[in-house]
């Protein structure tokens, strides 16, 4: 295959949880010498390593989460922008165009498939999200992050191939690390993180937990922990009053180090800092957002914790002495976590990107056994 020839568009919502995995894949395409073109809405194109390739805006209008009046004022944006992106890809004439989920992602795989264009789609959750699953019956083929992923609709599940989630350059690099001793008398580094704006029930949870904690255990404990601005003040008092090591911040742009040196990661349970927790082999306790569209969150922390590699305490039974409890079992038998750490390092897929970037090249090719295009040369 002469790659110098080759156009690959990525679609995508403009969020990191979107935009991240589609940067990495980015990436690995150019390096192939594949000619990138990303295609988003009015938020995207500033995050995730996007910058530096050739973007195109198209209208879109959102269908997660929307109620009746809600979807149908959407479709005439989500018709604009299926236009747009018609004219755009007759212009480019991509060998293939692949979509990453997010309402903006859409129009533009409406409109491939409507171009004959070939086409695939990856899946970051553990449960394929509403954008993704309205394309997966006319796609080509259907990349997955974990190896089995609910809401394929019927018959599409013939097209799933399981990549795992391409990660960013750095969560790569610090995958090759060894899981930080921890025994009997070594300090246990805690990493919290809420998503991207944080989330209060964090705050006023795990200070407390640490809190009620044996003195002797309490004294073993360093915290890093992510807080909305507005908490800010209170839990920095809280770890002062009762003498624990933090660090606080509204957000860390060195997530990577940062799990390097954790040995348990607490949070929610988005795609992209689940994975990246797994790439890099840190246990984690996941609390999923209770109102995620079609409860994805809870989906991605129950096939951590199917893997061996963490654990779901539901935001209900999130409180400081469930979570007091867990602390204490884990901080006494640390083969807990390191067993936990092991089965994490194995679950993340760190080659997710070349696996995907080899199943776009054999689509364009016609030999992916796992694609409607694979299907047909055969």
């Amino acid at each position: 295959m002469n790659a110098q020839t080759r156009t690959v568009v990525l679609a995508a919502g403009g969020t990191g949880g979107h935009v991240f995995p589609a940067s990495a894949l980015a990436s690995e395409m150019q390096n192939r010498g594949w000619r990138v073109v990303f295609v988003t809405d009015s938020r995207g194109g500033t995050v995730g390593g996007m910058k530096d390739v050739e973007t195109y805006h198209v209208r879109a209008g959102g269908i997660a989460g929307k109620r009746i009046i809600g979807l149908l004022r959407s479709i005439p944006e989500l018709a604009v922008g299926t236009v747009q992106a018609w004219r755009l890809l007759r212009k480019l004439e991509p060998d293939i165009v692949v979509g990453f989920g997010g309402y903006a992602s859409v129009p533009t795989m409406l409109a491939a498939t409507r171009c004959n264009c070939r086409t695939a789609i990856h899946e970051q959750n553990a449960v394929l999200g509403r954008a993704n699953r309205l394309m997966a019956s006319r796609v080509d083929a259907i990349a997955t992050s974990y190896t089995s992923s609910k809401a394929i609709p019927e018959g599409a599940e013939a097209y799933v191939t399981h990549t795992g989630m391409p990660v960013r350059p750095e969560i790569v690099a610090a995958s090759n690390n060894t899981y930080p001793p921890i025994s009997d008398g070594t300090d246990v580094s805690l990493f919290v993180m809420g998503g991207s704006q944080g989330a209060r029930v964090l705050s006023d949870v795990i200070p407390e937990a640490i809190n009620q904690l044996d003195p002797a255990l309490r004294s073993r404990v360093n915290v890093v922990q992510q807080c909305r601005a507005e908490d800010m003040g209170r839990v920095r008092a809280d770890y002062q009053n009762m003498g624990v090591t933090a660090e606080l911040n509204t957000f860390f742009g060195d997530v990577p180090e940062r799990l390097k040196r954790a040995h348990l990661l607490i949070g929610r349970a988005g795609a992209s800092s689940v994975y990246e927790a797994l790439c890099i082999g840190r246990p984690a306790i996941l609390v999923p957002y209770p109102h995620a569209v079609d409860d994805h969150q809870s989906a991605n922390a129950y096939a951590v914790a199917a893997a061996g590699a963490g654990w779901v305490m539901d935001q209900t039974m999130f409180t400081p002495e469930n979570l007091s409890s867990r602390l204490k079992e884990m901080i006494s038998a640390p083969r807990v976590l390191t067993s936990a750490a092991a089965c994490a390092k194995k679950t993340g897929r760190v080659d997710a990107a070349v696996r995907l970037a080899d199943m776009v090249e054999r689509i364009v090719r016609g030999t992916n056994n796992n694609s409607h295009e694979g299907e047909a040369a055969a």
